[in-house]
């Protein structure tokens, strides 16, 4: 894949953009050309077209054109975009009607509504998804910025992105905890080498976010890095959330009376501000049916299908997660949605992208469970969902579904089986664990047996070891291959200095 090349200009307008203020711009115009804040990013590619996102400094227009040269010489221009304070200065467009299979080259300038001045223009790439048969590869991650670990430039900032970026993947598909809302930053922190870790500070980082403009600069936050930034022009996002975009461990109902960090106690309120800040801040595709709807189909071509399922809007309450008759984890409308979409599937890899992972026991304090496990036995609570997912594909005969996910904070490979399960009705199949991108490292996690979860594979610190700063090098990234000719699909679990942990090559089952 060809690579982008900034001017030395475009690299110095960049650097100025990140001295903007996060809020309102206080550049005057007399004084200034608008800036593109904080880079330009793709999502949610398409065999036809994209979802193009970027910021301006001031209310603006969004230009934005395509071509299918990087010297941008046939370039096609789409609609304008007029951005301002409604969402803080940031604009989505949609491109279509994309040759597929074919690199895309975009420019995006933005335009002072007051007296039509432009920016200097920024320029990203991406390809479009194939209609045909090709290879395949992509990585996944979740976890940026979290546990008191945001951005030391001494340090290189977030490198994980630069190591991903050197891979030329189609696309990448964060797995949630794109930020982290409730995890304020520190100026200086102390390692137990006697250095210091020094973070790059902005006002949205000094305490949990509360209100939309505070949760909006959490994401521009992660943008101020040159890695994420380079990354963001080059390769695809497929974004979905889990909890810290809004605070640990959270439910739709949950009242935040004891935690004093916090005036807003409602969640319902805080989660309805993340999640307008998510979607505007993320090159997401969004539908009147459901505007801050986080699952969807993400379809690449006949070898390929994402499921981008939210484990985290539609729950129930954290409780010990044992309710016999079970409890919403889900939720019946995305059920509904996930069965029909994979019945309908012709692809040959059913990717589930979860935000959570399945038999890995993950607590909310002492009482309470966060995800599906509880503990060895028979399905309860929220492993009724698991259960009915698991089951329905293999009485539909669904074929070759590999469940993909983040959160906790360490590197694994899972296989389950019903040989070594409690609950029977379902095939083998593959969960691959890797994260955190930028943040803090722990583990391992306990297991469940439910559904006979096997560990071939598992990084994470040693006993006793918490919190590890990106410094120490455990940060992980998977990468995916899925070969044109067999159609195997080889899966790798990575670290940031882009060493080969562990690998295995899966066989696709034919009909």
């Amino acid at each position: 894949m060809p690579r982008i090349r900034f001017t030395r200009r475009q690299s110095l307008l960049g650097g100025a953009a990140l001295g903007v203020t996060l809020a309102a711009p206080s550049l005057s115009r007399a004084q200034s050309r608008p800036l593109i804040t904080h880079g330009v990013m793709s999502g949610d590619v398409a065999h036809d077209g994209a979802v193009i996102w970027a910021r301006a400094d001031r209310e603006a227009k969004m230009l934005v054109e395509w071509s299918t040269t990087e010297s941008m010489t046939d370039a096609r221009a789409v609609p304008a975009l007029a951005v301002g304070t409604p969402t803080d200065f940031s604009g989505k467009l949609a491109l279509e009607g994309l040759p597929s299979d074919q690199n895309i080259f975009y420019r995006v300038t933005m335009t002072d509504l007051a007296d039509g001045t432009a920016s200097e223009p920024m320029q990203g790439q991406f390809r479009t998804a194939p209609m045909g048969s090709r290879d395949i590869s992509f990585v996944w991650s979740g976890d940026t910025a979290g546990q008191g670990w945001g951005i030391d430039e001494d340090r290189g900032g977030m490198t994980t992105y630069g190591t991903m970026l050197r891979h030329a993947p189609d696309f990448f598909l964060h797995s949630g905890d794109t930020v982290y809302a409730d995890g304020p930053l520190k100026e200086e922190v102390e390692l137990a080498d006697g250095t210091l870790w020094k973070n790059v500070m902005t006002d949205a980082k000094r305490k949990v976010a509360e209100t939309l403009d505070e949760f909006r600069g959490q994401h521009l936050y992660n943008y101020m890095d040159r890695n994420v930034r380079a990354f963001n022009a080059a390769v695809p996002m497929i974004a979905q959330w889990d909890d810290h975009e809004v605070t640990n461990n959270w439910y739709p109902n949950e009242m935040l009376d004891a935690d004093d960090r916090y005036t807003v106690k409602s969640m319902q309120t805080l989660s309805a501000r993340a999640s307008r800040a998510f979607h505007e801040m993320m090159p997401t595709r969004q539908s009147l049916a459901e505007p801050m709807r986080v699952y969807r189909k993400v379809s690449y071509g006949p070898l390929l299908d994402i499921f981008v399922i939210d484990m985290r809007t539609y729950r129930g309450d954290n409780t010990a997660n044992t309710e016999a008759e079970g409890t919403p984890f889900i939720g019946p409308e995305q059920l509904a949605w996930l069965k029909r979409e994979m019945v309908n599937s012709t692809a040959t890899w059913k990717v589930i992208a979860a935000d959570m992972p399945i038999g890995m026991m993950v607590r909310d304090g002492a009482e309470a469970m966060e995800n599906g496990a509880n503990g060895d036995g028979p399905v309860l609570g929220r492993e009724k969902d698991i259960a009915a997912v698991l089951s329905f594909i293999k009485s539909a005969g669904i074929l070759n579904t590999v469940w993909l996910t983040a959160d906790v904070h360490y590197t694994a490979a899972h296989h389950y089986s019903p040989e070594r399960a409690q609950f029977q009705e379902f095939e083998p199949f593959w969960e691959f664990v890797s994260g955190p991108l930028h943040a803090g490292t722990f583990g391992p996690s306990d297991y469940d047996n439910t559904f006979g979860p096997e560990v071939r594979y598992a990084k994470h610190p040693e006993e006793g070891q918490a919190n590890l700063p990106p410094s120490d090098g455990l940060q992980f990234f998977g990468k995916v291959d899925i070969a044109a000719d067999t159609g195997v699909m080889t899966v790798r679990l990575m670290d940031s200095a882009d060493s080969e942990l562990w690998s295995v090559e899966l066989e696709p089952k034919r009909a």
